[in-house]
């Protein structure tokens, strides 16, 4: 971005700095992804805004959104290129999780689990979501956690594909829990602020907060439901072998 944060620029200067085609930034003001620029002199000037837009939609598309997609959360601000409603677009894109993928090699995998692994147990892994193929011998891992949750359920002696199946129930079961929460989200926080003819900071400003309140608490509501739902599980587990 240019070193004056407040200069105005052409499309063309706005398109070397952005690193996105004059084109695309035409096709996007067509789509209402940005706004248009301010005319002076049959010339269009593009400020701080519009540049930070561009920054969001490329960080969207980077998070595997499409373009409909991203027009779909942009309206949430329609009317308002405010920072307010970028800043609220932003929160929706944040991981809810801090944990930070990494890089293994296939040698590293083998030494986690004890010895070379069958690849239909690794096809499987990638299926579910455990690892991704990144080429040349290497893996990368989503949750470095849940690799080593795997690894030492391996060494108690469990056999690798019920680790992946306990993996995939989980993943099934996160998933539906996951989906309840963005339902409750849209349902009771989107969808009142898309009835409105036009977005408020203000609405934006509670939105932004609710979903960092979400945030933590769905993560706490599902520990301190499995603590409980474990708990008896293996009450009633106890029970049977003692009978």
């Amino acid at each position: 971005m240019p070193a004056n944060a407040d200069a105005e620029l052409t499309i063309d200067e706005l398109a070397r700095e952005s690193g996105m085609t004059a084109r695309n930034i035409r096709a996007h003001q067509s789509r209402g992804l940005l706004p248009p620029p301010t005319v002076r002199s049959r010339t269009g000037f593009y400020g701080p805004d519009h540049a930070s837009r561009i920054k969001l939609i490329q960080d969207m598309q980077a998070q595997g959104f499409n373009l409909k997609a991203i027009e779909r959360l942009l309206a949430l601000g329609a009317g308002s290129g405010s920072e307010r409603a970028l800043e609220f677009e932003r929160a929706l894109l944040q991981p809810f999780g801090s944990e930070q993928a990494e890089a293994i090699t296939e040698e590293e995998l083998d030494a986690t689990f004890g010895g070379p692994i069958d690849r239909s147990l690794l096809a499987k892994a990638e299926r579910i979501g455990v690892l991704r193929q990144i080429g040349e011998g290497r893996w990368e891992v989503p949750s470095p956690t849940l690799l080593r949750a795997g690894g030492e359920l391996s060494e108690l002696g469990i056999p690798l594909k019920h680790v992946l199946a306990v993996a995939d129930a989980i993943n099934k079961h996160t998933s539906a829990i996951a989906r309840e929460f963005v339902r409750l989200f849209v349902q009771d926080v989107l969808d009142p602020l898309r009835a409105e003819d036009e977005t408020q900071e203000t609405d934006l400003v509670a939105a932004g907060e609710a979903l960092q309140r979400l945030r933590p608490l769905a993560s706490e509501a599902v520990v301190a439901s499995f603590a409980q739902v474990m708990t008896q599980a293996v009450e009633d587990q106890m029970a049977k072998e003692s009978r």
